[in-house]
């Protein structure tokens, strides 16, 4: 190490400055009602968030209010180093950060940034379940509340299969995509 004469410090010509630490995105699930306070938290930590919200109208037996509710509740978004975990499982309503073998699971960049054009755009949006033609789904709402089938195809509307698979025979039926979740 060289330094300079009557300076306790490295000469700052000879240093080389660190390398910034790789942040990702990473999913953070909270307690149940916890998102915004695990927002603020961070935000005070100076730990970049995105909390994704839809507007929504609440009513009371007085009046009705519009309010801002998550878009995927239960979560809140974070971009920080995953060896600075600590400070952001330290926040009230963390629970854990989504994770895969033990490692916390980076959201990769384009996903976070889709999501967050599409708030910031003017464009009505509504959240659905991640669903996919094959799965088993469950009806939720109407009249075939309960039922389970797979789902065939999804668009505005998905056809549900229920078979009987013993005589090998089966039936099919439009619902809407809003009415079922995965099983």
């Amino acid at each position: 190490m060289t330094t300079v004469p009557g300076v306790d410090a490295p000469d700052p010509r000879l240093s080389v400055p660190a390398a910034e630490p790789d942040l990702h995105w990473y999913a953070l699930w909270t307690r149940s009602r916890h998102e915004q306070v695990v927002r603020q938290q961070l935000d005070r930590k100076r730990v970049e968030t995105f909390l994704p919200t839809v507007t929504r109208w609440s009513r009371w037996k007085d009046r009705k209010k519009k309010i801002d509710w998550p878009l995927f509740p239960g979560y809140c978004f974070a971009r920080f180093n995953p060896q600075d975990r600590l400070t952001v499982l330290n926040c009230t309503g963390v629970v854990s950060i989504v994770s895969f073998d033990g490692d916390p699971a980076p959201i990769p960049e384009h996903e976070i940034s889709g999501i967050r054009t599409l708030v910031d755009s003017e464009l009505a949006y509504d959240p659905c379940p991640l669903i996919h033609e094959g799965m088993m789904v469950e009806v939720v709402h109407g009249p075939l509340k309960g039922v389970v089938g797979r789902l065939v195809r999804k668009g505005t509307h998905a056809r549900l299969v229920l078979s009987v698979d013993l005589i090998g025979q089966a039936v099919s039926v439009e619902v809407d995509a809003a009415d079922v979740r995965a099983y």
